[in-house]
């Protein structure tokens, strides 16, 4: 049966911000290469082409811009052929998703005037179902009403590895019939926890998505953190011209580091001024290894194993929902050991398993103290 592309939704832009170092994934990313430049589904695509495959149909051709690293620039152009060099925006340093999205922001206000925004991560992983397209299209409309708009995805389970957003009465709007007011958002819960927020009905999973006007956005910028405000703005007054390495290299050092959440999220949702849209579709953040384990398909002649890579340079037996990422060429044997997770990579071999996944970041840091800054 023939698919059909949707059309794009005019007056939106999409922003991609493509940052991080994807700690809970080393050494697999790292980084000079972080999860979003790495195809982990199987699929020959990228988690930052996937992400872009996603969005172009509802943007249109020149409706997508990236905000990523100096350090990650080439290989983000060279893996995004099809955006013009105006839709890389880079930042000579990290300063934290406020920045990267009010920067974004800025410069669309610059070009093009109150356009709406959606920010969307680019390392996540989405099915290719319709129900992406239709949550945008929601959270489009409820943004022109001057909302900040969220999307929740509905939980399958008492997760304690996302945030969650807390919904309150719906805003009654025909184009966004699934949007409600937002009570509230909550850090990464226990498991207790976790398990009466869905006995509620009221929570989704947080998955840090924002769709906004962009007038809305700088204004509520503009007026909980001014500073913040006046450097991105002065920033990209300069973008299009001469003046803009200078105006970065004075600027954009002493801008405050702080994620969209705190800065934006929960200060305008505890106003009143956040919605959220349900977001009918598969997601994962691919935040360890457990849940990339979960993405993959299993490998029948790796006795089962998930496999990111050749299903030839794994041998698995007896060893239920192994996870193993072979790199070097060489053959990975797994013999009896259940759950376990081996990614091996021509300078480093990682050994754990799934339920000490979300501890990654501890070894990280110990490399790091360690001196092997090379490995990092």
């Amino acid at each position: 049966m023939a698919t059909t592309t949707p059309d794009p939704v005019p007056g939106f832009r999409a922003v991609v911000p493509a940052g991080g170092a994807g700690t809970r994934l080393w050494p697999l990313s790292r980084a000079g290469a972080p999860k979003f430049l790495h195809d982990l589904t199987g699929t020959g695509r990228t988690l930052l082409q996937g992400t872009v495959d996603r969005l172009l149909p509802l943007t249109g051709a020149d409706g997508v811009v990236v905000v990523t690293g100096q350090a990650h620039e080439a290989a983000v152009r060279e893996q995004l052929p099809e955006l013009g060099p105006g839709a890389v925006l880079t930042e000579p340093s990290p300063r934290d998703s406020m920045a990267a999205i009010g920067l974004a922001a800025a410069v669309l206000a610059e070009r093009e005037g109150d356009v709406v925004l959606g920010s969307f991560a680019a390392d996540h992983v989405i099915d290719s179902g319709p129900g992406f397209a239709t949550a945008v299209r929601e959270a489009v409309a409820a943004a022109r009403e001057g909302y900040v708009v969220t999307v929740g995805i509905p939980a399958s389970g008492p997760s304690t590895a996302f945030g969650y957003v807390r919904r309150a009465e719906p805003l009654g709007l025909d184009d966004a019939p699934s949007a409600s007011h937002v009570q509230g958002f909550t850090e990464k819960p226990d498991a207790t926890t976790a398990a009466e927020y869905l006995a509620t009905g009221e929570y989704r999973w947080n998955a840090g998505m924002f769709v906004v006007r962009a007038h809305v956005l700088l204004g509520h910028l503009e007026r909980l953190h001014p500073q913040l405000h006046a450097g991105l703005r002065e920033i990209a007054a300069a973008w299009d011209t001469d003046a803009r390495d200078d105006v970065l290299a004075r600027v954009w050092p002493g801008l405050l580091r702080i994620a969209i959440d705190h800065a934006i999220a929960e200060p305008v949702a505890a106003e009143g001024g956040v919605a959220v849209v349900d977001g009918s579709f598969g997601w994962d953040d691919v935040g360890d290894f457990a849940s990339l384990g979960e993405l993959l398909p299993r490998a029948e002649d790796a006795g089962g194993a998930r496999v990111l890579g050749d299903p030839a340079d794994t041998l698995v037996v007896d060893a239920r929902d192994a996870l193993v990422v072979p790199g070097t060429g060489r053959l990975v044997a797994v013999l009896g050991v259940d759950d376990v997770v081996v990614v091996d990579t021509p300078d480093a071999v990682l050994v754990t398993t799934r339920e000490h996944a979300q501890r990654l970041k501890g070894v990280v840091d110990a490399v790091r103290e360690r001196g092997r800054t090379d490995l990092l």
